[in-house]
C-alpha cells in the first residue's frame, strides 16, 4: 500500500480532489437533484436522496476515519447509499456477497484488515467477531445530518475485490478513486449514456461488472435499477422487469447474452449489450445481433473493469466463431509484448500489457503475482495480464488464451492452484489436482483428481470445500486415482491424467 497516505492523518487539498469518485458525483447531484439515482422494489432515491442518505450512514459510522470497511449486505438502494457514505469518509469498501461460505467472508475482511463491517440484520451471524454497523430496508434519511466532506484524492482506493490468486488464497486487487473516474468517462465517451438510460444492477458485488454497473451510471446522470433476487436468478423475470422499469442497458457475461438469445428476443427498451469476463461466442448472439447494439469487453480487474471494446454489430466473428476484445477504452492502451517486453509485429502471438488511467494501485498484499505490475524502459507502469493475443490488420485485438491455469468459471476467473490447495487441505484426500478442461461450446469446466484415503467420502469433501470455495469454484468431476502419474523430474505429468468429456448444448 502506499505508505505515504493515510486518511486517519490526511486532509486532501480543494486542487487534489477534482479526479474523484465523491467529486463526480457531487456535480451529478448539483446539476439534477431530483433525477432518480437508484430504485429497487422497495424504494427510489433521487441524487439529493442518495447524496442524504449516504450523509446520514456517514454520521453514524463506528469509526469516523475508517481505511477500510466491509460490505456484506443484500442488494438494495440502501447497498449503495452505504458504499458512498464510505467513499465520502475517505475510506475504501471491500465488498463481499453474504451467500459466500463463512470461512471465505471471514478470511477477505480479516486479511483487508477492515475496520468495521456494514451488515443487515440477518447476516450479523456471517461477521461475528467484526464491529458491525447494521442497516435495513427503508433506512430513514436524516435532512439534517451534516454534509460529508470529500475526504478522498485520486489516490486514495476507493475498493478492494478478492480475486483468485495462484498463491492458493485470493488476493486483493486496489483500485484508486482515479482509476474508477478514468473508466467512467471511457464509459461515457464510447456509449454516451446520460439521464435517459437505466442500467440493470445484475451482477455479484464482487466482480467488477458491478462497478461498472453503479458508477458508470450514477457518475454519468443515469439511473440504477436493482430487481429482487428472485427475479435475477430469471431469465425471463429479468427481461420482464427489464421491459417494466425502461432498462436500457444490461452488462454480464457472454452466458447471460446466450439465455437471451434463446429467447430469440428482448425488450425494445434496452439498447446495449455488454458482455465481459469470457469469450464471447457469435452464436451466443446471433438471434439478437440485428435487434440490438452488442459490445464486447476485456480488461483484467487490476486495470479497472474494461481496457477495450469491440462493438460486434457489422462485424463477422474470428474463425473459431469467437469475437474480437478490440481497440483501447479512452485513456488507456494496450501493448502485446513477448516475455522480454518488447513489441511483436501485428499478427505475432504476445502478452496482453495495459497502460493508462485504469491500471489499479495493485494487490492489498505483497504476493508474487505484484511482479504483474511494472514498469516499461519509458518508466511508464504495465499491468500484465497473463493473456494472450494479437493485434489483428485493422487494429483489433484478437484473445487467445491465459498462458497459466487461470481459468473462466461462469464468466469468473478461477486458479486451479487456488482449489488444488483447498483440497489437498482435507482430510480426505492424500493427493489432489484440479484441472481445467473445455466444452464443444468453448465453456470452461473442472475435474479434480484425487488419491483418496481409507472411508472416503465425495459428499463429505463436497461439504468441506464449500466452507471456502464458492460455488463456481469446486470441480464438477471428481477422478478416483490408485496413484498420480509423475514426470521424469517427479511432478505430476497433467497431460497423462484421463480427459473427462462434458457435452454441452446451446
Amino acid at each position: 500500500m502506499n505508505a505515504s497516505y493515510n486518511p486517519a492523518t490526511s486532509t486532501p487539498a480543494a486542487n487534489d480532489r477534482q479526479d474523484t469518485i465523491c467529486e463526480m458525483f457531487r456535480t451529478q447531484v448539483k446539476e439534477n437533484p431530483e433525477h432518480i439515482a437508484v430504485f429497487d422494489s422497495r424504494r427510489e432515491l433521487s441524487l439529493r436522496d442518495l447524496d442524504k442518505l449516504a450523509d446520514t450512514l456517514a454520521e453514524s459510522f463506528p469509526v469516523k476515519r475508517p481505511r477500510f470497511v466491509g460490505v456484506v449486505m443484500d442488494h438494495s438502494a440502501e447497498m449503495i447509499a452505504s458504499i458512498f457514505a464510505i467513499l465520502k469518509s475517505g475510506a475504501a469498501y471491500v465488498p463481499v456477497e453474504p451467500t459466500f461460505p463463512t470461512d471465505r467472508i471471514r478470511f477477505i475482511l480479516e486479511e483487508a484488515n477492515v475496520d468495521f463491517v456494514i451488515t443487515n440484520k440477518s447476516h450479523l451471524h456471517l461477521t461475528k467477531g467484526f464491529t458491525q454497523m447494521t442497516v435495513k430496508s427503508g433506512e430513514a434519511i436524516n435532512r439534517h445530518a451534516l454534509p460529508v466532506g470529500n475526504n478522498s484524492r485520486p489516490d486514495s482506493p476507493a475498493y478492494v475485490l478478492y480475486t483468485s490468486g495462484t498463491t492458493g488464497t485470493p488476493k486483493g486487487v486496489v483500485i484508486e478513486n482515479r482509476n474508477v473516474c478514468h473508466y467512467v468517462r471511457a464509459f461515457k465517451n464510447e456509449f454516451n449514456v446520460g439521464p435517459s438510460d437505466t442500467m440493470l444492477q445484475y451482477s455479484v458485488c464482487t466482480f467488477d461488472i458491478f462497478v461498472e454497473e453503479v458508477f458508470t451510471t450514477i457518475l454519468n446522470g443515469a439511473t440504477l435499477a436493482i430487481p429482487p433476487e428472485e427475479v435475477r436468478d430469471d431469465i425471463t423475470k429479468t427481461l420482464l422487469f427489464a421491459e417494466r422499469n425502461n432498462v436500457t442497458e444490461i452488462s454480464g457475461f457472454p452466458y447471460l447474452l446466450l439465455e437471451m438469445n434463446k429467447l430469440g428476443s428482448i425488450p425494445r427498451c434496452i439498447r446495449l449489450l455488454i458482455s465481459g469476463g469470457a469469450i464471447l461466442r457469435a452464436a451466443y448472439v446471433d438471434k439478437l445481433i440485428d435487434k440490438v447494439e452488442i459490445y464486447n469487453t476485456y480488461g483484467p480487474s487490476e486495470t479497472t473493469v474494461c481496457a477495450s471494446y469491440f462493438r460486434c454489430n457489422g462485424h463477422q466473428p474470428l474463425a473459431d466463431g469467437t469475437y474480437p476484445i478490440g481497440k483501447e477504452v479512452k485513456g488507456a492502451e494496450i501493448l502485446i509484448l513477448d516475455k522480454d517486453m518488447k513489441p511483436v509485429p501485428d499478427g505475432t502471438t504476445g502478452e496482453i500489457c495495459i497502460l493508462g488511467g485504469g491500471v489499479g494501485r495493485g494487490y492489498l498484499r505483497e504476493n508474487p503475482e505484484s511482479r504483474n505490475f511494472t514498469t516499461m524502459s519509458d518508466g511508464r507502469r504495465v499491468y500484465r495480464s497473463g493473456d494472450l493475443g494479437y493485434r489483428m490488420p485493422d487494429g483489433n485485438i484478437a484473445f487467445l488464451h491465459r498462458k497459466d491455469t487461470q481459468v473462466m468459471i461462469l464468466g469468473k476467473r478461477v486458479e486451479c492452484e487456488e482449489i488444488e490447495n483447498v483440497l489437498c487441505n482435507c482430510q480426505e484426500v492424500e493427493q489432489g489436482v484440479v484441472c481445467p478442461f473445455t466444452d464443444n461450446q468453448g465453456l470452461s469446466y473442472l475435474v479434480a483428481y484425487i488419491v483418496p484415503k481409507a472411508r472416503f467420502s465425495l459428499h463429505r469433501l463436497k461439504e468441506k470445500l464449500s466452507k471456502f470455495l464458492t460455488p463456481f469454484m469446486i470441480p464438477e468431476f471428481f477422478v478416483s486415482m490408485g496413484h498420480m502419474p509423475l514426470t521424469p523430474n517427479g511432478k505430476v505429468d497433467r497431460h497423462a491424467l484421463p480427459v473427462i468429456l462434458k457435452d454441452s448444448e446451446l
